[in-house]
């Protein structure tokens, strides 16, 4: 998504790269990366609200969704968004 993104022009990858980095030497991180792609997901959300193509709290609202069905769904089934009990 985030290269599809940048080929469409949204952002430059010095950009991208600017974002993800400031969010990868955030105090709290983990030392051995393990929230590398933690880190990816929150300077992307940044870029697209920051360009206006996403409001945060709809982000905010969908990753609670997906948790939420996620939990709802038996093991070994797919998760949709539509396992989500509040939707």
């Amino acid at each position: 998504m985030t290269v599809h993104l940048h080929q469409r022009g949204l952002f430059t990858w010095g950009e991208w790269a600017e974002t993800l980095s400031r969010e990868l030497h955030k105090p709290g991180r983990a030392e051995d990366g393990s929230d590398y792609f933690d880190c990816w997901v929150v300077a992307l959300s940044d870029i697209v609200v920051s360009h206006g193509v996403a409001d945060g709290e709809a982000i905010l609202a969908l990753q609670h969704g997906w948790q939420r069905a996620a939990e709802a769904t038996p093991h070994g089934k797919p998760i949709e968004l539509g396992n989500d009990p509040l939707r």
